[in-house]
């Protein structure tokens, strides 16, 4: 099975690539897979939440 995926540049700050690169290595990941499964649970969370409506700052959390 071959997974088709597309490759390009992204610039951090040194601080966050050593925060990256520890959170990797503590759930046994390269960087790049942590920042792949990262951004792919944003995504999923993002899709739950597109529907409901964004807090006007008014009430409660």
């Amino acid at each position: 099975m071959s997974v088709n995926k597309k490759a390009f540049a992204l610039r951090l700050s040194p601080e966050l690539l050593e925060a990256l690169e520890k959170w990797a290595q503590d759930e046994f990941r390269s960087v790049n897979g942590q920042i792949e499964f990262v951004l792919t649970q944003a995504v999923r969370a993002r899709g739950k939440n597109k529907n409901k409506k964004p807090n006007d700052g008014q009430g409660s959390i």
